[in-house]
């Protein structure tokens, strides 16, 4: 009897131990762990092929993405148009947009690399930054505009700008992306260019700072900074993000949004 008793025991704390930590776990994926959302699926059906449902699942399950996409993205018009699918569908008949569409699908079948980079940073930027809110982040195929597109606490990944820097498209003359350009034009930038548009959109330049180009330069390599500390490498490599470290070796209890939010770069620089 008593044997029984202590294997219900040990049962009953086997139990406990796992629920605890089946619980902590639930409650890092809620708080923490980034998914990318394929909303360019989606899209990459509908502009492939015409398939109605699929606008219907973008117009329903994604209205912001689209209205983004749409309005501010390729611009070509107001999404509540009753013309705009017509529009939307026709635009990306172009041989060039259909080759970015089937090679994005294909580089990118899977994501899971990007999302545990994501998920990383971000976790350490909730530790270092009181309320840090963590985006929704999904992914889409623009025309070549612009690589990442914050819109609130939305951050949306263009594909067709990370198909690599050895991409024939990229290398034409006539898109005139420079080798500089095209080397931020591969899979690893995704992550640190996620990170860093979104601190930008949290944290741009105080109003009436000193707006000259120094300025502005000095202001991009704080946020390169912290993007670099949160990816625990040292991604972007400059004046600017060596100088910030400088400073911030030598104030080691200045916390990060006081650097962000009230020291001057003509105070980092000095």
């Amino acid at each position: 009897m008593r044997r029984l008793y202590f294997i219900q025991l040990l049962f009953l704390l086997f139990c406990i131990g796992c629920e605890w930590r089946w619980n902590t776990a639930d409650d890092a994926v809620d708080d923490r762990t980034v998914t990318v959302q394929r909303y360019d699926r989606l899209e990459c059906l509908y502009l492939t092929t015409g398939d109605f449902s699929a606008l219907q699942q973008m117009n329903t399950g994604y209205p912001r993405q689209t209205r983004t996409l749409i309005e501010d993205v390729v611009k070509i018009g107001r999404a509540d148009d009753p013309e705009i699918n017509h529009k939307f569908l026709a635009y990306f008949q172009d041989s060039t947009l259909q080759s970015l569409i089937t090679e994005a699908q294909q580089q990118y079948a899977q994501m899971d690399d990007i999302e545990e980079e994501l998920s990383d940073a971000f976790a350490w930027l909730c530790k270092e930054i009181p309320g840090f809110v963590v985006p929704t982040v999904y992914a889409q195929v623009s025309s070549l505009d612009q690589s990442i597109v914050v819109a609130g606490d939305q951050l949306g990944i263009s594909l067709d700008k990370y198909l690599g820097s050895d991409y024939s498209l990229y290398q034409r003359p006539d898109y005139g992306y420079t080798d500089h350009q095209r080397q931020m034009m591969r899979r690893q930038c995704i992550v640190p260019d996620c990170l860093s548009f979104y601190l930008l959109s949290l944290y741009p330049m105080p109003a009436g700072s000193d707006s000259s180009q120094v300025a502005r330069d000095m202001h991009m390599g704080k946020i390169q900074w912290v993007v670099n500390r949160s990816m625990n490498r040292e991604f972007f490599q400059n004046l600017y993000v060596r100088t910030v470290d400088r400073y911030m070796k030598k104030n080691r209890n200045l916390g990060i949004v006081q650097m962000l939010e009230q020291v001057d770069s003509r105070t980092i620089r000095n």
